[in-house]
């Protein structure tokens, strides 16, 4: 069931992406988006590249440890999952919060970035009101992952009229 309901809504997030990303708009997004999500795969990649480092004891010292408490090898995987965990974490929550903005009407996604560390999400650039920023900040509020929102973002109106 679980499957299936992923699936149907990676079918709607993609046929969303697929309308938006048609124009020569929604594809400069598209690549604004990826190298966001470029980013924060890196920076996972590094923090469980980190923590595997912590995690590479020597055949003899797990003997001793095993011996010792029998807990060591489960204590550190652990661990390692909930690091591994963390650092994708802070990934999905800006790719779940870019998936909201680009579905949604009232805002560019184009014009807003979204950064997440560690659940605070952050998000920049230029809106053209400030009811949007109230909109941009509570789509990241509503989204699962994310314990503060900080926004940075300008009110610039369209065509530069004020």
């Amino acid at each position: 069931m679980r499957i299936i309901l992923t699936l149907l809504i990676g079918i709607i997030i993609g046929a969303a992406a697929v309308s938006v990303y048609g124009t020569k708009q929604g594809k400069s997004t598209a690549k604004a988006t990826g190298t966001q999500l470029e980013s924060a795969a890196k920076s996972a990649s590094e923090v469980v590249q980190e923590k595997m480092k912590v995690l590479a004891l020597r055949s003899d010292d797990i003997k001793e440890e095993l011996a010792r408490t029998g807990t060591v090898v489960r204590r550190k995987s652990r661990e390692a999952g909930q690091a591994i965990a963390d650092a994708t974490a802070d990934a999905r929550t800006t790719a779940a919060i870019k998936g909201k903005l680009l579905a949604s009407r009232d805002l560019s996604a184009m014009s807003i970035s979204v950064n997440t560390t560690e659940g605070i999400v952050t998000l920049s650039g230029s809106v053209s009101s400030h009811e949007d920023i109230s909109k941009a900040m509570l789509v990241a509020m509503e989204t699962e992952g994310v314990n503060e929102v900080v926004s940075t973002l300008q009110v610039k109106p369209k065509n530069g009229k004020k």
